[in-house]
């Protein structure tokens, strides 16, 4: 005899997919699949989008800001009084947050939207808690030169040289328009530089944006692989929230013992028991004062069969063979359950012989 043994269900090696259980503990411990390019690439796209919009707003506040400054603080008498530069100071932050603001709200929604596309809904406060590895100067060490912080390194490199030079490229086209400026009035200079940083800003957020798709499908990978399991851990798990096989199937045992038991017990009840002969004895019960048709009391094959027609001839209850009947009652009827009204003519037959039998003894 050949004993064949799998050896993968000793082996630690995490070769298998991730179990809905296991993805749903570590959301809940705040690790989820999420590529941050993703959401910087979006709102510097969202950042330049919100500038093209509101240019007229953005050129119209800069403007009062620099009238107010060449107009109105720089004619002041004693420009550098601690009351004067207080309310320059006042001004330029107003101006500013003006400015400032359509553009961060615009910023805040993509942000967000972007997050919750990629994670959902969540709210976890375990990320908060203290981890002494993280201030371990060792492990910050191995941190420091580890795969991840490789590939983090690669992706800061490849923005960087592919975006200056994109900025580069696209600045030598402009520097005409650049040396313009020095003639042109505020409102003309705005427009120019708008223009320019426009321009700048989208060509960078769509080579962002392919940054980005790329740190997805990466982090998708390293996520996965991180959370990949033995298949002695699937294992273990199935145990937990299955229970153990072996238990379950004692439980089982216990109960059908416990089911059997008390048929056996509800066999001397009967008025007749109707066998195949040999194969199947069926237990009927019928009380014209509390049941509306005749029920199944027991039932059972072969050697359950024998025990149910012993039993019944120790308490002194009617045996009747018919074998359709039988095989028809075994097959469709459970124990304890009124036979169906189809089988009501048989069965009445069968309980009319039996109850002529007891009258004649």
């Amino acid at each position: 005899m050949e004993l064949i043994i799998d050896l993968q269900l000793f082996s630690e090696e995490k070769t298998e997919k991730p179990t809905p259980k296991k993805i749903r503990e570590s959301r809940e411990k705040g690790q989820v699949l999420q590529s941050k390019e993703v959401v910087s690439a979006f709102m510097m796209l969202g950042a330049f989008a919100g500038i093209g919009l509101f240019s007229s707003y953005i050129g119209e506040n800069i403007h009062q800001l620099t009238k107010y400054i060449y107009e109105d603080y720089l004619t002041l008498e004693h420009l550098f009084t601690q009351r004067n530069i207080y309310q320059l100071m006042v001004t330029s932050v107003y101006y500013l947050f003006l400015t400032v603001i359509p553009i961060a709200g615009i910023c805040f929604l993509i942000g967000l939207v972007s997050s919750y596309m990629q994670v959902g809904f969540l709210f976890t406060t375990k990320t908060l808690s203290v981890k002494f590895s993280r201030i371990n100067p060792l492990e910050g060490f191995k941190r420091l030169f580890s795969m991840k912080s490789l590939v983090e390194l690669g992706k800061s490199l490849i923005k960087i040289i592919f975006v200056g030079y994109v900025v580069i490229n696209y600045g030598k086209g402009q520097l005409e328009s650049i040396f313009k400026t020095t003639g042109m009035d505020v409102l003309s200079i705005i427009s120019t530089l708008k223009t320019l940083a426009l321009g700048i800003g989208y060509r960078a957020g769509l080579i962002l944006v392919f940054i980005a798709l790329l740190d997805y499908f990466y982090q998708r990978y390293d996520y996965y692989k991180n959370l990949k399991m033995s298949k002695q851990e699937i294992k273990e798990e199935y145990k937990q929230t299955e229970g153990n096989p072996q238990i379950k199937s004692k439980i089982k045992e216990k109960q059908r013992q416990i089911s059997m038991r008390r048929m056996m017990q509800d066999v001397p009840k009967a008025d007749v028991i109707i066998t195949n002969p040999t194969h199947f004895a069926i237990a009927i019960q019928y009380d014209p004062k509390s049941l509306d048709a005749p029920r199944v009391l027991a039932k059972g094959q072969d050697l359950m069969a024998q025990q149910i027609k012993k039993i019944g001839g120790e308490h002194q209850v009617p045996i009747v063979e018919n074998k359709p009947l039988a095989r028809t009652l075994f097959a469709t009827v459970e124990i304890g359950y009124a036979i169906p009204p189809d089988l009501y003519q048989a069965v009445a037959e069968v309980l009319a012989y039996v109850y002529r039998i007891n009258n004649k003894n």
